[in-house]
């Protein structure tokens, strides 16, 4: 069985050394690692950060 991670926005914005701020931001306009909600909470899965990063590496 293969293990999840869920990451917070605070947790991503540390991971890609940014602010909070940059990473909501991202997701308003929907340029960031794909996020979703479970109820007021905004989650991360790390291997969509993951890969979401590897996309933006191949761009750069």
């Amino acid at each position: 069985m293969k293990t999840v991670t869920y990451m917070t926005t605070a947790e991503v914005a540390e991971l890609l050394r940014t602010s909070p701020e940059t990473v909501r931001y991202w997701r308003h306009i929907g340029s960031g690692p794909r996020s979703f909600k479970v109820g007021r909470r905004v989650l991360y899965d790390s291997n969509d950060v993951t890969t979401w990063l590897a996309e933006q590496k191949e761009n750069a």
